[in-house]
């Protein structure tokens, strides 16, 4: 105990953290929790309990829902990791804790902890694998963690020993002093005084980038690691500008991760004539402008007409609801750098290519200096290596010159990424930075799940290539009929989705291998080495099938397409995190690989057709074509003798296409799956749009000048498939209307 007060000393007089790890038996940590707290002077209004119960006389989050802590500040958080310890959490923990405070760890006793199985561990034994094949390298690597950085103190509460002190001696003290660049003059009035209450220069530069959203059609960026005070620029930047008139309508996860920047604008506004409404709690009406909060999913719709929109804990938030809200005038999005949110990086990856294409001009700004805690912090630096927050892929110039005959293939095994933390450190970098849903939790996944094989191509020793193979399928006959019957399977995305959904209950009996992320640097891009690795994967797997589950674009179906895969599902709705139509493509590797590929390539032809008139009719076209190209069936026509004859007539202006769509329908559907023939990407865009997704001729018509010549070249398109595909008899047509 006397240990815990001199931690919270420390931490006291530098501005960092500590943290103190109690190992031992799981009430014993509990009660040893508690005494710490006492110890270390920390009221217990100030304290949050993550994990099951309440023990601690506190505020209490059960640990599944440990995106409630997102935006908060917290002086002692208690993280009990007994009964789940799982990374994603870890993260989002560690960071909400202040500088002067104390995290604290209840593990169990540490050389038994990394062959306990817990809660989290059960998500990893995927089906058929059982508990006791997940291999506890995660938490092995965690437990050297924690023995060897400094500011970490660990006590075995059971033996009532002092592991490792955590202590740092001397202790550095705070600088008292303001920077140059802290203590310059400020602007007047309200900006002036948002300007003083900023704590860095950081601060004071990002608010002037605040400022461009004065002006409508712009956008801006701010990302930075944790605790350099995002949410507090934000919420004095949106006071100012409602101060000057302005409507600001904010968003988050959860109005509780909002609550930093609703705190910074109430202080700047608290001597303005403003107030909150108090039957709107989360409104405060300057008198000119406001500034609300509204939950994310309403936010979408941008509600009552918002003049400007913030968005914080950008990252946590669905792709597709973040590109609902480019339609306001003005929209700024505050994101974390390393942590991803504990939502993987689906913000850094995916919406960034839609932020650039939408009509805003985009500005970027950054925080470097900590303002919820001192610079060097080592609770920080102990959770980037622990959960390879920090990681990065190789330096462009050691993988600049690679190419296909340079590099050599290897499987790295969990025991050579764990012994090697460089290597580990590159494979995961180029990981989290080329995929949108890499997250602190793979990282446990790629070291202990026994379904899951990592496989690189490397150059010089450094990862240029880096694929995640997952086993599936290979189910029990029950485990099918669950499936089969509305029950669910861990970790066999393909085998439950073609069971389940698409009624296939044999489906899950071949064994596949799944492609879960597959990345290449990006200074070695475009030369074939994603293909190449594919090559290496297709050549290792040892079942029926390769398949692939991912957010349907045109580069990456042609990607697929051009190394042998094709369609067989494309989901009806987006995806949250992607903002995307799922696709899953498969890619068959032995004669019962081959029947399941045929059958289901054979049953989406059918049903594809009728998902585009309904639930995928607003599905980009583009996108729509190149699902189309990867269909591995030739389509049927099946058109009697009447259907050819409407057709045909269509050209002349004899027939009507909405008297009777279903024959120009096929005929479309034919020539996008397996042409002919040569047609425009504007003619074929068109065909999506009107004879596929059975869209009105108003927005049939977005590429022509007008209608009427939208309808004449959709005439002409349907005569040259007439032309390709039809019979004499319809040709005989066409020929007698000429």
């Amino acid at each position: 105990m006397e240990l815990a007060a001199r931690l919270r000393g420390e931490a006291v007089a530098t501005g960092e953290r500590r943290l103190l790890v109690l190992a031992g038996e799981a009430t014993r940590t509990r009660e040893r929790a508690a005494d710490a707290l006492d110890a270390a002077g920390i009221d217990r209004a100030v304290t949050t309990y993550l994990g099951p119960g309440q023990p601690l006389d506190c505020a209490s989050i059960d640990s599944r829902d440990s995106n409630e802590l997102l935006g908060t500040t917290q002086t002692a958080l208690v993280v009990d990791c007994h009964e789940r310890c799982e990374p994603n959490t870890l993260g989002r923990a560690v960071g909400t804790v202040a500088g002067g405070g104390l995290l604290v760890l209840l593990v169990p006793p540490l050389s038994a902890w990394p062959d306990r199985r817990d809660g989290f561990d059960e998500t990893l034994a995927v089906p058929p694998f059982g508990l006791d094949e997940v291999t506890g390298l995660f938490r092995r690597r965690l437990v050297g963690t924690v023995r060897d950085h400094r500011g970490v103190a660990v006590v075995d509460v059971d033996s009532e020993a002092v592991v490792c002190d955590g202590l740092v001696d001397p202790a550095p003290t705070l600088d008292s002093g303001s920077s140059p660049d802290t203590a310059r003059e400020t602007g007047t009035g309200l900006l002036g005084q948002a300007e003083a209450a900023c704590l860095t220069g950081d601060q004071r530069e990002v608010l002037g980038a605040f400022e461009r959203l004065r002006k409508p059609g712009r956008a801006l960026v701010v990302e930075a690691d944790r605790g350099r005070g995002k949410s507090s620029v934000a919420g004095l930047a949106a006071a100012v500008l409602a101060r000057d008139g302005l409507d600001v309508l904010v968003t988050a996860p959860s109005y509780q991760a909002a609550s930093e920047l609703f705190t910074r604008a109430e202080e700047l506004l608290a001597e303005t004539a403003g107030s909150f409404d108090s039957e709107q709690p989360h409104r405060f009406d300057t008198g000119d402008g406001t500034v609300r909060f509204c939950e994310a999913a309403r936010a979408a719709d941008l509600p009552g007409d918002p003049d400007r929109v913030f968005v914080d804990e950008a990252a946590a938030l669905p792709v597709g609801l973040l590109g609902s809200l480019l339609a306001a005038d003005g929209v700024a999005f505050t994101t974390t750098v390393h942590g991803y949110e504990g939502a993987g990086r689906g913000f850094s990856v995916r919406f960034r290519e839609r932020l650039a294409d939408s009509r805003h001009t985009v500005a970027e700004a950054g925080l470097a200096e900590p303002v919820r805690y001192a610079a060097g912090d080592p609770v920080e630096v102990w959770s980037f290596r622990a959960l390879a927050l920090d990681a990065r892929p190789p330096v462009a110039p050691v993988v600049a010159a690679a190419t296909p005959e340079t590099v050599s293939y290897r499987q790295l095994t969990p025991a050579e990424l764990v012994a090697d933390e460089r290597l580990l450190g590159e494979v995961f970098g180029l990981l989290v930075l080329a995929h949108y849903r890499t997250e602190p939790n793979d990282l446990a996944r790629l070291l202990d799940a026994p379904n899951v094989s990592v496989h690189a191509l490397l150059a010089d020793g450094h990862p240029v290539s880096v694929a995640l193979l997952a086993r599936e399928g290979g189910l029990s006959a029950d485990t099918r009929a669950d499936i089969y019957e509305g029950g669910t399977v861990r970790g066999n995305l393909i085998p439950d989705l073609l069971a389940s959904q698409l009624r296939d209950e044999a489906a899950a009996e071949p064994v596949g291998h799944r492609v879960l992320r597959i990345a290449t640097h990006d200074a070695a891009r475009s030369r074939g080495l994603g293909s190449h690795l594919v090559e290496q994967l297709r050549a290792y797997a040892s079942g029926d099938w390769l398949g692939v589950g991912f957010g349907a674009t045109t580069r990456l179906l042609g990607f697929w397409r051009a190394n042998g895969f094709g369609t067989v599902h494309l989901a009806t709705s987006r995806d949250d995190r992607s903002g995307e139509h799922s696709a899953v493509v498969l890619d068959p590797l032995t004669p019962r690989g081959r029947a399941l590929k045929q059958r289901h390539s054979r049953w989406f032809c059918r049903r594809l057709p009728g998902t585009l008139a309904d639930h995928l009719s607003t599905l980009d076209p583009d996108i729509v074509r190149a699902v189309c190209r990867t269909i591995d069936r030739t389509p049927t026509l099946e058109l009697a003798a009447f259907d050819w004859r409407l057709a045909a007539g269509l050209p002349h202006g004899a027939a009507i296409h909405g008297t009777a769509p279903r024959a120009v329908r096929r005929l479309a559907f034919r020539h996008l799956v397996a042409p002919e023939t040569e047609t425009t990407d504007r003619a074929e865009r068109l065909l999506v749009r009107r004879a596929l997704q059975c869209r009105p001729w108003p927005e049939a018509a977005a590429e022509w000048p007008s209608q009427t010549a939208c309808k004449r070249a959709f005439g002409e398109t349907v005569r040259t498939l007439v032309e390709v595909y039809g019979t004499e008899q319809a040709r005989d047509e066409l020929e007698r209307l000429r």
